[in-house]
């Protein structure tokens, strides 16, 4: 093990708390980065002359390249530290976006997105170490719950923003808001963050390969990682259609648009709150009996459609199945994430590389298969994701038992 650099800036003892709120302020970058701009996505499509595949391809992009570089970040942080690789990416996020705002290329913005998905990752992989570095027993625990909490003020907050710039100044100051966001943030880390890594791993790509492996090995985590893919693919697929179903099928505006994310973003938020509130209950009773519950709500809601179809209708039923799928995301990420802390930078990554990967993928096959028509379509989406997550949850309930413990 490596010792602290001495050129290294470590994080002086009396800026740890604004450092903790700093790192939260950082943990949502993901969730604005898809969806600030998620009312636009018609707009887009219209003004840069391109279908809406080729623009829903911008959220895929990013998601892959997002979830892929969790991969071998959560490696790099533990080998060259937190603090300087984040400010780093932090900086090139906020130079790309700009670029984005900038340009009618959709190739050129397919690359940005690329650009920002390894950057983010990095500072989110960073981020999510830090509190294993810093915060250990009860409190790592409460502040590892609180993680998809955080998150989801992205989706409130970022497309009910979104909605209002994309009608007051079109989709490219979505962009560059997210500029002014990460430089602001840039700042802040500069001045009051630090290195929170005592001991640097040697880097080492067999050495990576093969904890890797050893992590993939547990079959209640490597279910955990597949079951987590799957509630976000939840929210993926509304974030992909939605703003297309409202503003083309019911004829809304970006605006409403914005609320209506807002209002899942609630949803997925309130799953969250659950979920931390039953923390100590038995992991897989609590989780089949979530589950049984949103195949009651996605076929309650298919059933229903024919009789009443409207927006409101569509909400409603999108918001209680997205708190199924918050809940399900919160017990399983704080399961994952604190599964293996002498190593949480390589956990982190895996975790955060393995459940986007399977989103990116599976949001993008499902919307492909079931394109942005109708809420019809929607709860046909829906239902494809909980089935699948009821075949996975079956497997960890044969394959753990009662023996998984949150």
């Amino acid at each position: 093990m490596a010792q602290l650099p001495a050129t290294t800036k470590s994080l002086k003892d009396s800026n740890q708390r604004i450092s903790t709120i700093l790192a939260f302020a950082l943990i949502p970058l993901s969730g604005f980065a898809t969806d600030i701009y998620l009312p636009s996505l018609p707009s887009m499509s219209t003004v840069l002359d391109v279908s809406s595949t080729k623009i829903q391809l911008t959220l895929s992009l990013f998601l892959i390249t997002y979830g892929i570089s969790q991969l071998f970040i959560g490696s790099i942080v533990d080998s060259f530290g937190r603090y300087k690789i984040s400010l780093i990416c932090l900086l090139i996020f906020a130079i790309s976006c700009i670029v984005i705002s900038t340009t009618d290329n959709i190739y050129i913005i397919y690359l940005m997105r690329i650009i920002h998905g390894f950057t983010v990752a990095a500072v989110i992989v960073a981020k999510r170490a830090f509190f294993v570095d810093v915060y250990e027993g009860e409190k790592l625990k409460h502040y590892l719950s609180l993680f998809s909490i955080i998150w989801s003020t992205g989706p409130i907050i970022a497309p009910f923003v979104g909605g209002y710039l994309q009608n007051a100044f079109g989709w490219e100051s979505n962009f560059y808001f997210l500029a002014g966001m990460a430089s602001v943030l840039v700042v802040l880390e500069f001045i009051y963050s630090g290195e929170t890594l005592k001991n640097f791993s040697d880097f080492s790509v067999s050495k990576m390969v093969a904890v890797y492996g050893d992590m993939l090995k547990t079959p209640s985590f490597s279910l955990g990682l597949i079951m987590l893919g799957l509630a976000y693919c939840m929210v993926m697929v509304f974030n992909m259609t939605g703003p297309f179903i409202i503003e083309h099928h019911f004829n809304g505006t970006p605006i409403i648009a914005g609320y209506s994310s807002l209002i899942l973003g609630f949803a997925w938020m309130t799953g969250g709150f659950i979920g931390k509130a039953t923390i100590n209950r038995p992991f897989v009773k609590k989780m089949v009996v979530n589950i049984g519950l949103q195949l009651l709500f996605v076929s309650t809601m298919l059933i229903s459609i024919p009789v009443v179809s409207n927006l409101y209708s569509m909400i409603f039923f999108a918001f209680i199945i997205h708190v199924t799928a918050g809940y399900i995301f919160n017990n399983y990420f704080t399961y994952c994430l604190g599964r293996f802390p002498n190593n949480a930078g390589v956990a982190s990554g895996l975790t955060g590389g393995i459940t986007y990967v399977i989103v990116s993928f599976l949001s993008y096959g499902v919307v492909t298969l079931l394109p942005a028509k109708d809420e019809l379509n929607l709860g046909y989406s829906y239902l494809l994701v909980t089935v699948l997550s009821v075949f996975i949850m079956w497997m960890v309930y044969k394959t753990s038992g009662r023996k998984v413990k949150a």
